[in-house]
């Protein structure tokens, strides 16, 4: 049987697009950590030897997050502390103990990576109630321990805007949350609840200090900071405005097609970073950057079928729809509040349908704006079509290659990396 939309096309021409970022990072990951955890003079006469500490640690895929959990606890132990490890990740990994310890595993953070233990349950205990209504809850292993630490990426997040995005104080409250303290946060409004929310944390939470990291546009990591817990806001605001200056973008706003290879849990929390592809396709708003038509190719294993942002892409593939945990994505939707993140998109047979599809729209294809791009997190290399070049060469930080390329497929119809060797698509 023929495929929806098979024709004979003749693809266009693409185009290695390199794009320069700042890419000032640290070199010694273990070093900056223990260089952080030296500034904890302050709170040294809080603790006492053998008391316990719990770690949360979230979903996100930050860049050596082994490293940086190992070497934390490592500096814990170092006070007398005996440290254990907690999932701090709202509702991923399904919701269970099971999936979250789990998530945490395919990050490299178990047992036997970080040498303590890992312990995971989905347990909250309420702590109060803000002024707006909203119940706040902290995870039960978090509250029991002798003290709490918090370890995040400090970024923009992928569904609001405000002064304090994702960070330290949005870990206490969504991540330390679990499930119950995640969904109410969500429907009380993230932006009105995140600092309110974590200050009743501190108030009633034995939380000795957060670590928070600020990663740069290639995934490197730029920012080790220590915060005491009554710098978390300052720090996450400063931060935030860091991670801004920081962050990797499509260096076009104005594209036809954008084809995305994969999506993935570690890559965004949204799948696909809703500040690249356009944040108007999760929240409505203007139309900026317009990427007309997306493309969603594969879904990353670590995401172990969690599909949340599927439903900001236009097209993809049975391949994807195969890999889905709806369970898990649905779960992850309803929690977040966010509906049309799990809503499913048209799933052609293969990759060829689906640029065949997109392509039929134009009555030339050869003229078409389109780019494509590994994910939204690795923005260095891309690939854009002959329309695009004229106002690529005039960009300052964009390096254009005269070299074209051919988009190939296998014989299963799906798209092959391009023969470039400094392709990281494979």
């Amino acid at each position: 049987m023929p495929r929806i939309g098979e024709t004979n096309m003749d693809f266009p021409l693409m185009y290695r697009i390199q794009q320069r970022f700042n890419t000032v990072s640290i070199d010694d990951i273990g070093g900056a950590v223990r260089n952080e955890f030296s500034r904890l003079k302050a709170v040294e006469e809080k603790v006492r030897p053998g008391q316990a500490v719990a770690v949360a640690v979230g979903s996100r895929g930050i860049h050596s997050l082994q490293a940086i959990v190992a070497t934390s606890l490592s500096c814990l132990q170092s006070m007398g502390l005996k440290p254990f490890v907690i999932p701090a990740m709202g509702s991923h990994g399904g919701a269970t103990a099971e999936g979250q310890e789990k998530v945490l595993g395919a990050l490299g953070i178990s047992d036997d990576t970080v040498g303590v233990p890992v312990v995971s349950g989905m347990d909250v205990v309420p702590v109060g109630v803000l002024d707006s209504g909203a119940e706040v809850f902290v995870s039960k292993d978090a509250i029991e321990a002798d003290h709490l630490v918090v370890i995040n990426r400090v970024k923009p997040h992928t569904a609001f805007r405000s002064e304090v995005e994702s960070g330290l104080c949005k870990m206490l409250v969504i991540g330390c949350g679990k499930q119950k303290g995640a969904t109410i946060a969500h429907k009380f409004g993230l932006a009105e609840s995140i600092i309110p929310a974590a200050r009743l944390i501190l108030q009633k939470v034995p939380v000795l200090c957060g670590l928070a990291i600020v990663e740069n546009a290639l995934g490197g990591t730029h920012t080790i900071r220590i915060a005491l817990p009554d710098e978390f806001a300052d720090v996450d605001r400063e931060l935030l405005k860091e991670a801004w200056r920081l962050v990797s973008r499509i260096p076009l706003e104005d594209l036809d097609i954008l084809i995305v290879d994969e999506m993935g849990k570690e890559i965004s929390g949204a799948g696909m970073d809703p500040n690249v592809i356009g944040f108007w396709r999760r929240e409505g708003g203007p139309r900026k950057p317009d990427y007309r038509t997306v493309i969603v190719l594969d879904l990353t294993p670590r995401s172990d079928g969690n599909a949340t942002g599927i439903g900001l892409a236009d097209l993809t593939t049975r391949r994807v729809m195969a890999k889905i945990d709806l369970q898990a994505t649905y779960t992850n939707a309803l929690t977040s509040g966010v509906l049309g993140s799990a809503r499913l998109p048209i799933a052609l047979e293969d990759d060829r349908a689906v640029l065949e599809a997109a392509l039929n729209r134009f009555p030339d294809p050869k003229r078409v704006r389109m780019m494509r791009i590994v994910n939204t997190l690795y923005l260095e290399t891309l690939w854009a079509s002959e329309a695009l070049l004229p106002e690529l060469r005039e960009k300052d930080n964009t390096v254009v290659s005269e070299k074209p390329l051919q988009f190939q497929f296998n014989d299963e119809g799906r798209l092959l990396r391009f023969l470039d060797e400094r392709s990281p698509l494979q």
